[in-house]
């Protein structure tokens, strides 16, 4: 039997879906992109589908792929989806199907313990302190206890906790096959289980890591994989910018700094002055990092001011030529230094040989910073935490040509999904980028009935976008909505500056919240706001709020997932257009004016109103679902390209006047 037929009938009514749930009903959209999805692989070649919210995706491409029998590898953007994939839906989905599918998860190494430094972590480093040594302890504990030495079992550890460095490895640090634990490796295990697997569940980060570095054992999976189906497309070429070019970064010196002090004392103490060494090169990346403090040390509030800093000429913008160069050529002299000066122990442990490559390959970056950039790569500088020296290529399109387009005749199956991948039914803000312009191209609706569902609101009374009193007038107007439906409200801002702002005004006006809880970005993890704002205990603590607000950006536009009553306002400050100083933007938008194409239509409006998209997206979740999107943006009504922006929207009814919008409200409060 044809595949195409063989996934008809398991989407069908009555069919092998239906008949194992009572929840299951069947879907025209997901029918037909399961159905393209088949054809596609039988055929081979690349299929990019945008499949709106509640298609169920998901499904319809893991059935085709399952039912072909071929050696599947399904990428996705965060490690929480790769989770859900591997832990639920393929299980599950295998036993349905009675399909004996061997399944492998591969992350990036950082996601594994690794049991050599975690050894060394446990002999104590210099300034440790009795808590760390008791979280280190109950690491330990687990890890002896592990089989994958997947970090996210332990759900006690943040993510972001400083041991995080010290437990796991790097590309960097790594021994390889010198490492004495090299038997035990979680990394290695997790790769074999990879190649020997009929479906492998990875993510774009380690995916695109591995296309600059050759390193994370992709090399070996992608010739083998006949399906590839990249979930959450969207984020390929952003995530795929940031791992295709060279980077430098003072984290990075400083692992690499404190690495050589401990390796330094534990197999050659008292042979070289390990502290000294250490100490210096730390002092030559604090002079890096002093380029950027603020501008009481005599730099321009510019660079403060920037997450991402230009570099176009010599030096990063703001900061002067020489004071640039000086802190270059610092940084390279000690890092000659102690290249210089393990070379001499090289054979004593395999870490000193690892050192020794990473002191190569950090001389090599430096000196590959000091010279120019060239014309077709665009260079920053990430100033935040720490410093990062970034060089990328503008897009990934060229890299994709080059590893999965570049053969005709090849019979791989590519398939690129997300909910939101353009704004014309080409989706060319997608495949231009990504070098798909020949990829056969599907969209397929929601099958929500958003006119019913939602109402679209665009007050006109608020002052324009760039009025100083924007923000405060729009939380104001938040206020008021709130209390009709006693919280359930998602702002979300363009800007970090907008949440503090609007945040601040609302908890000014505490008393006319009446009980509502204010949550704010920065204020707790991404995951305690979301855990708060649904209203569930958060570490024992009780939610004593009658209805909660949260103020966000970044992050809370895309991957948000409030189905149900908990989430039926979403309020958008304003159109998120990127903003023209960023490198990127720069750069892209020189190289379109330089073919002759206005960066405006062909760039910046695409991507605003891709964003738009995914912001509106997070109202309705549901079939069940109803709510109001409010867009707080005159500019939506009042300029041309509004209209193509409001087009883009799902189908909402819209309200003109703020007294509809609060009697819906007051609907939506009433049905409790």
């Amino acid at each position: 039997m044809a595949l195409a037929q063989l996934v008809q009938e398991v989407f069908a009514n009555q069919g092998l879906l239906h008949n194992s749930s009572e929840s299951f009903r069947p879907r025209e959209g997901q029918t037909q992109m399961a159905a393209a999805i088949s054809e596609r692989i039988e055929a081979g070649g690349a299929l990019v589908v945008e499949a709106g919210t509640g298609v169920g995706k998901t499904f319809a491409y893991l059935v085709p792929a399952l039912l072909s029998g071929k050696r599947v590898m399904i990428s996705t953007a965060t490690k929480t989806l790769q989770d859900q994939l591997f832990d639920r839906d393929l299980p599950g989905l295998t036993r349905l199907l009675g399909l004996p599918v061997r399944m492998a998860l591969l992350k990036g190494r950082g996601s594994y313990v690794c049991v050599h430094r975690l050894e060394r972590a446990m002999q104590g480093v210099p300034g440790s302190d009795p808590r760390q040594s008791v979280a280190l302890s109950k690491i330990s504990s687990w890890a002896q206890r592990t089989r994958t030495g997947d970090l996210a079992e332990l759900s006690a550890l943040d993510e972001n906790s400083g041991l995080v460095p010290l437990i796991t490895s790097t590309r960097d640090n790594c021994l390889g096959a010198s490492c004495p634990k090299a038997s035990d490796c979680h990394v290695n295990l997790a790769r074999r289980e990879a190649m020997n697997a009929d479906v492998v569940v990875v993510n774009h980060h380690l995916f695109f890591a591995d296309l600059n570095v050759r390193e994370s054992g992709m090399a070996e999976l992608l010739p083998s994989a006949q399906v590839i189906v990249f979930d959450e497309a969207h984020q390929l070429n952003d995530i795929g910018v940031q791992f295709l070019g060279r980077q430098l970064s003072t984290s990075q010196l400083w692992e690499l700094a404190r690495d050589a002090l401990a390796c330094g004392h534990q197999w050659a103490r008292g042979a070289a002055t390990w502290s000294d060494l250490s100490s210096e090169l730390d002092h030559a990346i604090d002079h890096l990092r002093a380029v950027f403090l603020p501008p009481s040390k005599g730099l321009s509030s510019k660079v403060v001011a920037a997450s991402r800093v230009s570099w176009t000429g010599v030096a990063p913008e703001g900061v002067a030529h020489g004071l640039w160069c000086s802190a270059l050529e610092q940084l390279l002299h000690q890092l000659k230094t102690l290249h210089q000066a393990i070379q001499v122990f090289l054979e004593l442990a395999p870490d000193f040989v690892r050192l020794h490559e990473r002191l190569e390959q950090c001389i090599d970056n430096v000196q590959l910073f000091i010279n120019p950039a060239p014309t077709e790569k665009v260079r920053w500088v990430d100033v935040g935490p720490q410093v990062r020296l970034i060089e990328s290529p503008l897009d990934v399109a060229q890299v994709f040509q080059d590893h999965l387009l570049k053969d005709p005749e090849s019979s791989r199956t590519l398939i690129f999904t997300s909910a939101t991948l353009g704004d014309d039914d080409a989706l060319t803000w997608f495949t231009v980028p990504c070098g798909l312009q020949h990829a056969q191209v599907l969209r397929v609706p929601s099958p929500f009935d958003y006119a019913v569902q939602s109402k679209l609101y665009v007050p006109l009374d608020l002052p324009a976008p760039s009025d100083p009193m924007h923000a405060q007038q729009l939380a104001l107007k938040v206020l008021a909505w709130a209390r009709i439906l006693k919280g359930r409200t998602l702002v979300l801002t363009t800007t970090l500056r907008a949440v503090q702002q609007i945040a601040q005004v609302l908890k000014q006006h505490s008393s006319a919240l009446d009980g509502l809880e204010v949550l704010a970005q920065g204020t707790g993890s991404r995951n305690e706001l979301l855990q708060r704002f649904r209203g569930e205990p958060f570490e024992h603590v009780p939610q004593v709020a009658l209805g909660r607000i949260l103020v966000a950006s970044a992050s809370f536009w895309e991957g948000v997932d409030i189905p149900g009553k908990a989430l039926q306002l979403v309020v958008i400050d304003k159109l998120p257009f990127p903003p023209p100083s960023d490198p990127l933007v720069r750069a892209r938008s020189q190289r379109l004016e330089a073919d002759g194409r206005n960066a405006f239509q062909h760039y910046f409006l695409p991507e605003a109103t891709v964003a738009l998209k995914q912001g509106a997206g997070r109202l309705i979740r549901s079939i069940s679902d109803r709510g109001a999107l409010v867009i707080g943006d005159v500019r939506l009504q009042n300029m041309s390209y509004g209209r193509r922006m409001l087009k883009a929207l799902e189908p909402m009814q819209a309200v003109r006047k703020s007294q509809e919008l609060e009697t819906w409200l007051e609907e939506l409060a009433s049905s409790d």
